[in-house]
């Protein structure tokens, strides 16, 4: 057919103020048990292949489509015989996929249509359709006025009589006066009737002949709820003589226990005395339990809070009021047990070892409460774990992650339905001892919303000086905390509220060196993941060299939980070999890691190529997952004295941008520079990548070398990196994260490093000797030094005295 005579076939309906056209053959969607009828809406489930894929292109097409409704619900792929012969032509409101492949839609019927031949079954239904009109007589109008009437009215009966129509269905058909409009919208709000009822009534055309039919199926219906209201009446009546009888048996049992007959509840509530006694309560707690006990003895088993008050008492009996695991502290075991598990983390060892010494010697001392914190994969919640293998306590375990209600801490009070006591209370229970070491995992990602602040409510649980009364909502009673060893965990302190940061000893959990990562792999995850994936040492065997291209191609982190997943990865392809037959042991070499995993991920930029133009600074920076390498590119062109910083710095770092770039207009002519070239010039300064957002005051150093740098028209050295934080004075201030900082450069490459002055003890403490003889340090005090340092060989700079080029002692 052409678009000529399809357009000629189009016939119009409408739909309200719309008109829409109908073409002349539709796609037809078959409905089982189901009539749509137009001006309504209809949420339709759509699982069949075929008509899953009508409803495809019907939506891509923007197209109507044919609803009718089967004959016989049971027929699968139905033909033209199988469907009544009027159905609604409908627009496919909105369309929902669910994972089986089924589709939920909400269809809109227009107006009737007339199924006059079924031009295609494949891949689904075609028919040519023709618009069925309503007729109307207006001579009939007074007679269709008082159906009108009489229909509303007994559709108000049934909706009120019926618990399964909404009320809001009365005032919708009160405001519609259209009456074959009224007629559609009351048909399909009857969910009672049958199907072959409701297409009886899309099938008249003619007005009052359909309202004549609902009228009378409107009174058939009144008629079966009248009966059904009466039908719950005498049930009603049969509910009254159980109570009666139930009230006999009351008296039943209190004739019973007057001659000394004892009955089940009775029998329960001499167990729950028992062990009452037998818990270990303090006397204040045994006091309320016993209360409790007494209510609980006088209610009826029915009563809906005998359930509450019986739950209450299993708390209070189970809780370990007195249960200790008793504690043997051996130091060379214990650091035996630390060094076993965890490579390296010296620090974290030390103050471990130093609080079982104290705790030797003092057993009744209370324990601190100790937070690490660290990257993700640093070993943070296996070191809590050694801590309570090393001495001998049980160990309870809860995410803060996502947290936000205050209840998840200090419980729901008892008169909610379904309350508990909160996570402290029900790890303790779980471990089944009262002096436990439990660790508060992600206590960074705590939340907080109307519900409550859950790290306002820690401030209690993690003070030594107050949870000895530590009060849960739903016991309400006071439980001695003190004896927990509280450990928590987070990845970044910043997150933390000062309050509950006070109440802890921060522990610092650096990232791993290379030679660390190493020493792990060897020890700990080769041995694991090789047993993981069913093979045996034998089987499988890879190289320190293999394990070090891994950590340096594959894997950029601070910890070691991605270096694991590689291992893994490597193993699953020892496993599949074996499995196809080839049953050759294999030893992993580099060459093979890079066959099995393909090319490195993480390649090392040319650092000399990236500087070799002036203006270009390598920088330090610290992530939340350990260090990175930043690069600070600056650039001068004509233009009336403005700073343009881009690359998503944060309001810190552009000060220091500002800061730095006043310091270098202050003293330009001591290196060369125009003392007014700010004037008729603009400066831009990137710092890639600029998808990343970067904040902090520690590249302030850098951004000054760059400017100097593409100002003097002298590149920056590209081994030499640098980090710290400048005043307007030219000042060099400390920085943090001087560890992942200087593993971040030795990944990169880089064979010098500029600190600040004041890190020069972290520098001794915190890298090893290995990685301080590897690396040159440079510690500073002024930009000045910097300077000197960073750019490459140029003119004399007239402003600088030869003192200021004394390079201070490099560390080796």
């Amino acid at each position: 057919m052409s678009e000529r005579d399809e357009a000629m076939d189009l016939q119009e309906v409408s739909l309200g103020d719309r008109p829409r056209a109908i073409p002349a053959e539709l796609p037809i969607l078959p409905l089982r048990d189901t009539v749509l009828f137009p001006n309504s809406f209809m949420p339709l489930a759509v699982a069949r292949e075929s008509s899953v894929r009508l409803i495809d292109e019907a939506i891509s097409s923007g197209s109507l489509i044919g609803v009718f409704t089967q004959r016989d619900a049971s027929v699968e792929e139905p033909q033209q015989d199988d469907l009544y012969r009027v159905g609604t032509a409908s627009h496919i409101h909105k369309m929902f996929k669910l994972p089986d492949g089924s589709l939920r839609l909400i269809v809109q019927g227009l107006s009737r249509l007339t199924l006059e031949q079924v031009t295609d079954t494949r891949p689904y239904l075609r028919a040519r359709v023709s618009a069925a009109a309503e007729a109307t007589n207006e001579a009939d109008h007074l007679e269709v006025d008082a159906l009108l009437r009489n229909i509303k009215t007994n559709f108000q009966q049934v909706v009120s009589l019926s618990p399964l129509l909404s009320n809001d269905l009365q005032t919708l058909a009160t405001s519609i006066a259209e009456p074959g409009r009224l007629t559609d919208f009351i048909a399909s709000s009857l969910t009672t009737i049958a199907t072959s009822v409701k297409q009886e009534v899309l099938e008249t055309l003619d007005v009052r002949t359909r309202m004549d039919t609902l009228n009378r199926i409107l009174v058939k219906e009144l008629e079966v709820l009248e009966l059904g209201s009466r039908i719950q009446s005498q049930v009603q009546s049969e509910v009254g003589k159980n109570q009666r009888e139930y009230f006999l048996r009351e008296q039943m049992k209190a004739i019973q226990k007057e001659l000394g007959e004892g009955d089940d509840q009775t029998r329960d509530v001499e167990e729950l005395q028992q062990k009452i006694d037998a818990a270990g309560m303090p006397d204040a707690v045994k006091k309320e339990a016993l209360r409790e006990l007494d209510r609980l003895s006088k209610m009826p088993v029915a009563a809906a809070e005998y359930t509450v008050s019986r739950t209450y008492l299993d708390w209070l009996i189970t809780l370990p009021w007195q249960k200790r695991t008793d504690e043997v502290i051996d130091l060379p075991k214990a650091k035996a047990v630390l060094d076993a598990d965890h490579t390296g983390l010296a620090k974290a060892k030390d103050r471990i070892l130093e609080y079982l010494a104290v705790r030797k010697l003092n057993p009744g001392v209370k324990g601190p409460i100790l937070c690490f914190v660290g990257p993700p994969g640093a070993g943070k919640t296996s070191l809590a774990r050694s801590i309570a293998q090393s001495l001998g306590r049980k160990f309870v375990r809860v995410s803060l992650g996502g947290m936000r209600d205050e209840a998840e801490i200090r419980g729901h009070r008892r008169t909610y339905i379904g309350a508990l006591p909160g996570q402290i209370v029900q790890g303790l229970r779980r471990a089944e001892s009262k002096n436990p070491v439990f660790i508060l995992d992600e206590i960074d990602k705590l939340g907080s919303d109307f519900r409550g602040d859950p790290a306002s409510a820690l401030l209690e649980v993690l003070d030594p000086e107050q949870n000895s009364t530590f009060r849960d909502h739903y016991l309400d009673v006071p439980f001695d905390l003190s004896e927990v060893l509280f450990i928590t965990t987070a990845n970044v302190l910043d997150p933390v509220p000062p309050a509950l940061r006070d109440r802890m000893e921060v522990l610092e959990i650096p990232g791993y060196t290379e030679e660390e990562k190493l020493a792990i792999a060897r020890e700990h995850l080769v041995e694991k993941q090789v047993t993981n994936h069913g093979l045996t040492p034998d089987q499988f065997t890879i190289t320190d060299a293999a394990l070090s291209a891994v950590i340096r191609g594959y894997t950029r982190e601070a910890g070691v939980r991605n270096l694991e997943r590689e291992i893994g990865a490597l193993c699953r392809k020892a496993a599949r070999r074996r499995a196809e037959g080839n049953l050759d042991p294999l030893l992993v070499t580099p060459e093979i890691v890079a066959e099995m995993r393909g090319a490195p991920i993480f390649l090392d930029e040319e650092m000399e190529e990236r500087t070799k133009e002036p203006g270009v600074a390598i920088g330090l920076a610290w992530t939340p997952a350990g260090g990175d390498v930043l690069f600070v590119e600056a650039s001068r062109m004509a233009g009336t004295g403005t700073l343009t910083l881009t690359g998503q710095l944060g309001e810190v770092m552009k000060e220091s941008a500002r800061a730095a770039l006043s310091w270098f207009r202050a003293h330009a002519a001591a290196y060369g520079a125009e003392p007014d070239f700010f004037k008729n010039a603009e400066v831009h300064l990137h710092v890639p990548a600029g998808a990343i957002p970067k904040d902090g005051p520690s590249a302030g150093v850098t951004i000054a070398t760059a400017l100097a740098s593409e100002l003097t028209g002298r590149p920056v050295r590209g081994d030499i990196a640098m980090t710290g934080e400048i005043t307007l004075s030219g000042r060099v201030l400390p920085v943090g994260g001087i560890k992942e900082k200087v593993l971040a450069a030795r990944r990169a490459g880089i064979r010098e490093v500029i600190l600040p002055r004041q890190n020069e003890k972290n520098v001794k403490e915190d890298l090893t000797e290995a990685l301080r003889r590897e690396l040159t340090f440079h510690f500073v005090q002024s930009v000045h030094e910097v300077l000197l340092l960073a750019l490459m060989p140029g003119p004399q700079a007239s402003g600088v005295k030869k003192t200021d080029r004394r390079v201070q002692p490099r560390v080796q």
